[in-house]
Order: structure tokens, then sequence, then C-alpha cells
């Protein structure tokens, strides 16, 4: 198929639209796409990581000047944080550490938490039960203080005693 605009090059770029109803196709090769200012894809830059974060909205640095995170690399691998965005991998378990908070939001995005949620092994589960329930009622005693409920915040300072003593 010719280029409807130039007649010269075969078209590889192919456009519907609907125009006053009617569904409308375009057929023109990348030079003339590109001075009509339609979007072309350029596969180079395509990647599955890029997609995802596009997808779950990852931020691009509006202009070219580097982040911190594009400077810096990974004290133990090296690894550069825009590596990582290319690639969607880290290069090791310190990665998460160096780059935590580039990678927190975009974690916390795709998994809906950034703290692990998943199951707990059954051998040694109970005590990380415990530390679990005692960490959500700490944080429920200092709301139950901030807003001044005292009764409350000894009931539940009594059961955070109660649990810690069953984990010695």
């Amino acid at each position: 198929m010719i280029c409807e605009e130039c007649k010269k090059k075969n078209a590889t770029v192919h456009f519907t639209h609907m125009v006053n109803g009617k569904m409308v196709e375009t057929h023109l090769c990348e030079e003339c796409a590109v001075k009509k200012g339609m979007y072309i894809l350029d596969l180079s830059q395509f990647s599955i990581p890029n997609l995802l974060g596009s997808i779950f909205g990852m931020q691009h640095p509006v202009n070219n000047m580097p982040t911190m995170a594009e400077i810096d690399s990974c004290p133990n691998c090296g690894m550069k944080f825009m590596e990582i965005r290319k690639t969607g991998k880290l290069g090791c378990s310190e990665c998460y550490h160096a780059y935590e908070k580039e990678l927190e939001p975009t974690l916390r995005r795709i998994h809906g938490n950034s703290q692990h949620q998943g199951k707990i092994p059954s051998r040694s589960g109970g005590k990380v039960l415990i530390k679990k329930k005692i960490d959500t009622l700490k944080q429920q005693l200092q709301e139950a203080v901030a807003s001044e409920k005292y009764e409350i915040a000894a009931e539940i300072r009594d059961s955070i005693k109660a649990l810690e003593k069953g984990l010695q």
C-alpha cells in the first residue's frame, strides 16, 4: 500500500479514526506520519517494564537532566537505577535499600503495599503472627492516646504486655 500523503513510499502507519460518525482509515509512511503529528511507536525503546511503569504511573524525568538515582549506583553490585528502569530487574538485594525512595512508590502501586503480606511458615508462624499483632496493637495504642481515649489505651497496653510475655 502506498502512502496517501506523498504517494511515493510504502505506508507503514495505519490510523483509524471516526469522522462525523464514519470510520476513516489513513495510510501513511513514517515521515508523513511524523509531519502530521501522529505518534510513532519506537520499538527500540519498547520494553515490558516501561509499559508496566507507564500503566502504574512511573514518572519519567520531564527534562533530560539526570536525577540522583541515575548518577549513583548500588554500593554492592554497581547497578544504576536507569538500568533497573530499563530491564525491570534489580542487581542484588542491596538495590532495594540503595533505591528505596525510587522503588517504594512503584512497589506500592503494583502490589498494593510495600510490606510483605504473604504466607507465613507454619513452624515459625506463631511468633511472626504475635509480632504482627503487637505492632498493630501499638499503632492502635498511639491512636487511642492521641484521641484521649485512655481507658481503651490501658486495655490495649495490657494486651500488648500479655502478648510480649507469650513471646518470651
